[in-house]
Parts: C-alpha cells; sequence; structure tokens
C-alpha cells in the first residue's frame, strides 16, 4: 500500500517526540508508531485548546501536520493503487482542516481529524506483519 523509507520515517517519528528505540523496527511498525504520534500531539493540541494553553495547542497541531505531511509525501502511488490515492485525498483533507482548528481553536474539528487518523490506524494495524511483499 505504501512504501517508505526506514530512515525518513525513523528521523520524522524522532522529530516528533518518540521515546525508546525505534531504529530496528519495521516499516509497519514506523507507520503505526506515526499514527499514533499524530494522534498523540492532536490529544495535546486538544488538551491545549480546552486549557486555554495556546503554546501547546499550537505545538500539537504543528507537529501533527508535520506527521500527515510526511505520511502523505510517502504514499505510493504506483503500488498502492486507489488506496493511496484515498489516503491522499484523506491527508490532503486532515491538512486542510488543522489550521483551520488552530484558527477557531475548535476541538470538533480536531476529534474529527483525531477520528480519520484512528480509522486509518485501525486499518493499518488489522495488515499483518511479514506478509510477503509488504512495504
Amino acid at each position: 500500500m505504501m512504501a517508505y523509507q526506514n530512515s525518513s520515517a525513523l528521523a520524522q517519528y524522532q522529530s516528533n517526540g518518540a521515546a525508546g528505540a525505534i531504529s530496528d523496527a519495521s516499516p509497519h511498525r514506523l507507520i503505526q508508531l506515526l499514527l499514533a504520534g499524530a494522534l498523540d500531539r492532536l490529544a495535546q493540541a486538544k488538551g491545549g485548546i480546552q486549557r486555554g494553553d495556546r503554546a501547546r495547542k499550537l505545538h500539537g497541531i504543528t507537529k501533527a501536520v508535520a506527521i500527515i505531511e510526511h505520511l502523505r509525501l510517502q504514499l505510493d502511488f504506483k503500488g498502492g493503487g486507489q488506496i493511496a490515492r484515498n489516503l491522499d485525498a484523506l491527508y490532503d483533507y486532515m491538512l486542510r482542516r488543522l489550521p483551520q482548528a488552530n484558527a477557531a481553536d475548535d476541538v470538533v474539528t480536531i476529534d474529527e481529524v483525531s477520528g480519520l487518523l484512528r480509522d486509518i490506524k485501525s486499518a493499518w494495524d488489522a495488515i499483518p506483519q511479514g506478509r510477503p511483499g509488504h512495504h
């Protein structure tokens, strides 16, 4: 579905505050971690809005956007076909909605994007690891 280079995904994950040793993680696991990281950052942003902590809100949204942009840029359209095109459209939608959520301090929009990411993560988590030809 998607092809990722370990070093690129690893660098993105680490730059977004990842803890623990992940240098030997599979591409499948790295994507799981990136999706979880984006969800964590959105939860932080939502908490920032609820507490009136603008810096925390901005930091969370900025980091979530960076992760989503990275995931989008790594899509393999040739190998992923319609699935990759659908993910591209979803990521594009999320990347348009998050600045709106930031500007309006809108937790409903953050919840919407979080729900979409959870759906993608659930589908990704359901893919068996180690499948032949799986990237």
